[in-house]
């Protein structure tokens, strides 16, 4: 009988940094598989062509659920669509999943923004924050 697949997840990384520990959070394999995709969906937003970056992020987010970036940019779009509840619910979700990884992580440390895979966290983080006080 097959082994059940393990759900493909974020992970936190620790790295000695000279002032310090802190931890980097890594995207799941399906994520990285995807970085590429998620520069060409940033090149179709800035030539104007939301609705199929809307339809790729969908579908990257189908194939991996726990990618950061695509609900991120699922959320930065539905704030320009002018939809804070949609957006909170993309930057909410990305903000949860870390949150997840973190405390299965058992962290308490530093997430620097310099770390390029802290940067997503910390964008949906802000995106969150947007749209609750937009929503009041």
């Amino acid at each position: 009988m097959p082994k059940p697949r393990r759900r493909d997840s974020l992970r936190l990384i620790c790295h000695d940094l000279p002032d310090g520990p802190c931890w980097e959070i890594q995207q799941p394999r399906c994520g990285r598989e995807r970085l590429d995709d998620i520069s060409e969906v940033e090149a179709m937003i800035a030539g104007g062509e939301t609705e199929i970056a809307h339809e790729e992020l969908v579908w990257l987010l189908s194939e991996c659920p726990d990618f950061l970036e695509a609900h991120v940019q699922l959320g930065l779009l539905a704030l320009e669509a002018g939809d804070p509840r949609l957006a909170r619910g993309h930057f909410g979700r990305a903000v949860e999943l870390c949150t997840r990884a973190l405390a299965a992580a058992g962290s308490s440390g530093p997430l620097p923004y310099r770390l390029a895979g802290n940067r997503p966290f910390h964008e949906a983080a802000k995106g969150l924050v947007h749209c609750l006080l937009d929503l009041g």
